[in-house]
């Protein structure tokens, strides 16, 4: 019996307003998380930060937003996720602000551990979200709340026009006071998740850590990961990485290469929703299978020296491979409360975490290949192998399974 047949009965709008209220707030935090990718800019000119400094100066956030997402996710499943989700808005609202008033940087690596906590929020949103639909309606759930992703491109739009007229500190006073204010409208208006309230009437005493983390020894989970290092992390890796390319390899100038990339990450984003619809309808290990094959022949074409592709065609095949990606984002987590649905906020925040590494480890790996190899495309070269593994992989758990009589969960077959 699922936890919306045990608890007692919502009204019939509340979990459409728990949805779209978590993702408007969800893009506000992704719109946080991903602030120094505009204003980082500015920051390497005025301190003279070499190449390495300004990496981890963007990184920082994109790290511990990525670590951070496993402890949210338990303390959503102990206290609630209205709780933990208003306190990770305000807290990443308070670094925010603060980080307009860092000098050096030191000063402002450490405002960046705290502004990482805006991308911690994924992980309470799904566990918050979760609960409030049945299985059958949860792929198409997440995948809208998911679409929150699309804050990344609301920095890259709005942030260069406050940034000239204002300076880079008004983006940080601006972007933090908006996430604060989202943190309160959030409380006042949605309530505590159906689980957490049915836990709470009935005096249900919150899991040991053993218990949290029991499921993490499942080797399936980790497998989910990669899933997810790829499809999210290697997402958020090429919109990164994309203007950098364009550069180097078309001679397009920062301004175009820019829009490219932005518009890369809008249609990226919102496929997602499409992604958890086509999981409910489809089953999500079949878009799994679409995803990690058309991944594969995109990223193989794209592994060509990159003289061999034109850049008409290159934008072409990028696009779909982002579109596909996003796909596969919605269906990753569409697994999770099918497979652990007393573990969502556990599960989830390890999965979450794997892929938010993905966009902090590969661009970097992107460049020591570039500066090994000499090639560009070498990038997707890496981008092939890590999904013919988890193909192959996915393919093999698969069968495994299929031998030994055991079936998935009709949620996520």
């Amino acid at each position: 019996m699922s936890v919306i047949e045990k608890a007692q009965p919502m009204s019939a709008g509340e979990p459409a307003k728990a949805l779209w209220i978590s993702t408007v707030a969800f893009t506000l935090c992704f719109a946080v998380w991903t602030i120094f990718a505009i204003i980082g800019i500015r920051i390497k000119q005025e301190l003279g930060l070499n190449e390495a400094e300004f990496g981890l100066l963007v990184g920082t956030p994109v790290l511990t937003g990525s670590l951070v997402r496993i402890v949210l996710g338990i303390w959503t499943g102990r206290y609630g996720g209205r709780l933990v989700y208003t306190l990770t808005m305000l807290a990443a609202a308070l670094a925010t602000f603060l980080l307009s008033y860092a000098h050096t940087y030191t000063q402002m690596l450490i405002a960046g551990l705290g502004v990482g906590l805006a991308g911690g929020s994924f992980a309470v949103g799904v566990a918050y979200i979760s609960p409030f639909f049945p299985a059958e309606k949860q792929g198409t759930a997440l995948g809208i709340f998911g679409a929150g992703n699309v804050g990344a491109a609301v920095t890259k739009f709005a942030a260069p026009f406050v940034l000239l007229a204002w300076g880079w500190q008004a983006v940080a006073e601006i972007w933090a006071v908006g996430l604060a204010l989202m943190a309160i409208v959030f409380w006042f208006t949605t309530t505590d998740d159906p689980a957490f309230r049915l836990r709470r009437e009935r005096g249900v005493a919150s899991k040991s850590l053993a218990q949290e983390f029991a499921p993490l020894q499942n080797i399936q989970v980790w497998r989910f990961s990669l899933y997810y290092f790829f499809a999210f992390g290697g997402f958020v890796a090429l919109a990164l990485w994309l203007p950098r390319y364009l550069v180097g390899v078309y001679g397009f100038n920062l301004e175009t290469a820019g829009m490219i990339a932005a518009a890369y990450s809008i249609p990226g984003s919102i496929f997602r929703a499409f992604g958890g619809m086509l999981s409910d309808k489809k089953g999500a290990r079949s878009v799994m299978y679409a995803m990690f094959a058309v991944s594969a022949v995109a990223t193989l074409i794209l592994s060509l020296p990159a003289t061999a592709i034109t850049p008409v065609i290159f934008i072409v095949v990028i696009f779909v491979l982002g579109f596909f990606m996003s796909l596969g984002k919605a269906a990753v987590y569409k697994h999770i409360p099918a497979y652990y649905p007393e573990s969502v906020g556990a599960v989830g925040g390890i999965v979450g975490m794997m892929g938010g590494l993905g966009g902090f480890i590969l661009p970097i790996a992107f460049g020591l290949l570039k500066d090994m190899t000499g090639l560009w495309s070498s990038c997707f070269l890496l981008l092939f192998a890590i999904v013919a593994i988890s193909l192959i992989w996915m393919h093999l758990s698969v069968k495994q399974l299929s031998r030994q009589g055991h079936s998935a969960p009709v949620a996520a077959t």
